[in-house]
């Protein structure tokens, strides 16, 4: 019986080193998840840099969600932005004509605003600068 127990131990001990360490890796990949918040300002940023713009339409501020719509090669799309992040650079009435910025790849990934560009009309009266 002891001979049976020292062959196995060898595997043994390599399958708890197995589970050990792909436990170690998922534990790792979930503490480096970045937070919801950073990842949508990272979204926001990639349209930016990548996308293409088109002529759109808000249409309504419902607290911290602005709702557009735009056309892309025919076909219509009516999107909303989180944009609590994004609250300061926002005009009082953000509903009328805009600029909205998409993705080539897939028009439904698309802006109005990020940290770096706004596609919202500039307000009559506001001083540039």
């Amino acid at each position: 019986m002891d001979h049976t127990l020292a062959i196995l131990t060898p595997a043994s001990l390599a399958a708890v080193a197995a589970v050990s360490g792909m436990a170690a890796l998922v534990q790792l990949v979930l503490l480096k998840r970045r937070p919801p918040a950073e990842r949508e300002k990272r979204r926001r940023l990639e349209v930016n840099a990548r996308g293409r713009m088109v002529c759109g339409m808000a249409l309504e501020l419902q607290q911290d969600v602005l709702h557009y719509s735009y056309s892309v090669g025919g076909a219509e799309y009516s999107a909303a932005q989180d944009v609590s992040a994004l609250r300061h650079l926002l005009p009082p009435e953000p509903a009328g004509p805009v600029l909205v910025k998409y993705l080539p790849s897939n028009p439904a990934n698309s802006i109005v605003v990020c940290e770096q560009w706004s596609g919202l009309r500039k307000q009559k009266g506001a001083s540039a600068g």
